[in-house]
């Protein structure tokens, strides 16, 4: 899956723009953070998708990350497979258009995983959304990191139980009798990721969380989506980390759409936390220069729901959210018009050590 020449040389005059492989850049970090639609109905299909190389949309996601050159990379909405084939594919994929992206963290997601009760109780059991996270099969829409530094250590967090986070508001969620005592509180995850950059250690504190709807009166999904935000707060108290870049998906937009908004607002609003607030000429096109995804087929329109957020005593320089379908920085035509994501691919800079 090397990509075409026309692929190749629009990589080239992209990176060009940002000063990428520059001396200028020798100081700084680039992360990204980007649901590239990776999943497919079945276990194994990415993975054989992947590997048939002629997959248009698959292909222009890899076109963006390229273009993009992240040194860390938070990969969303991957299929995760046991033995990390679609994953490593993906790799090889990536390092055929000069991008590469060597060490991972691929824990299993809890997305498919059974938890033996019927948590939305339409009367059967084993549904996608009787999982602790919503999933046709086990590993459904998953995530990964990928960094071009080594990756040291990584803690899992996804385990823990929705009732144990402080100030959680699952008592509210309906869950059925005896639910709380297995229920946890990712929908697919939350790691704390270890990457070793120049000698010094820097946490990659990562989570993607439920949509804040497709549910009922109960609210269960939105009031697990504002819990999978607070805990990274609980978490900061606990661990007391500085050196740490939170980023993932919070699925949710802090002014716009549906969503118990106050617990991402506190987050962004932490003293221990930066947000660049990262723009786009994309965004802006559609009435919301801040958006990283946009619905505009159930007319949820244009939303943040993609963050970067480096702790508050790293230097960022620069932030920024690629829209392929309709301009690109530096570029006078989108690298491929072809259907790829409704989620934009999320980018911040920042120096270290």
């Amino acid at each position: 899956m090397g990509g075409s020449v026309r692929t190749v040389i629009w990589v080239c005059v992209f990176l060009a723009s940002f000063g990428c492989g520059t001396d200028a850049m020798a100081d700084k970090l680039r992360i990204g953070v980007y649901d590239p639609a990776l999943s497919r109905d079945g276990p194994g299909l990415l993975y054989r998708d992947l590997m048939r190389g002629d997959d248009a949309q698959l292909l222009a996601g890899l076109e963006v990350i390229a273009a993009t050159a992240p040194d860390v990379l938070l990969l969303l909405g991957l299929d995760w497979d046991g033995q990390a084939l679609a994953l490593r594919a993906y790799q090889q994929a990536l390092s055929g258009l000069g991008l590469d992206l060597p060490y991972t963290y691929h824990e299993q997601p809890n997305t498919g995983l059974p938890t033996g009760f019927d948590i939305d109780g339409d009367g059967r059991l084993g549904q996608p959304r009787d999982a602790q996270g919503y999933g046709r099969f086990t590993g459904h829409g998953g995530m990964a990191l990928l960094s071009r530094y080594q990756i040291t250590a990584g803690t899992d967090l996804s385990s823990v139980l929705w009732r144990d986070v402080p100030g959680a508001l699952w008592a509210g969620a309906n869950l059925p009798e005896g639910a709380s005592q297995v229920q946890r509180l990712s929908s697919v995850a939350h790691w704390d990721v270890v990457v070793r950059i120049k000698g010094r250690d820097l946490h990659f504190l990562a989570w993607s969380a439920t949509p804040p709807v497709f549910d009922g009166p109960e609210d269960r999904n939105g009031r697990r989506n504002h819990d999978e935000a607070l805990f990274w707060q609980s978490y900061l108290d606990t661990t007391g980390l500085t050196d740490f870049v939170l980023l993932g998906r919070a699925n949710l937009d802090p002014e716009r759409g549906q969503g118990r908004r106050s617990a991402m607002r506190r987050l962004l609003q932490d003293a221990r936390i930066q947000d660049m607030s990262p723009r786009s000429s994309g965004g802006a096109l559609v009435g919301h220069p801040a958006a990283t995804a946009d619905y505009p087929a159930d007319g949820a329109g244009p939303l943040r729901l993609d963050y970067i957020l480096p702790a508050a005593d790293i230097t960022a320089y620069a932030s920024g959210i690629v829209w392929p379908e309709t301009a690109l920085d530096g570029q006078k035509d989108p690298p491929r018009k072809a259907a790829n994501s409704i989620h934009k691919m999320v980018w911040v800079d920042i120096a270290w050590p």
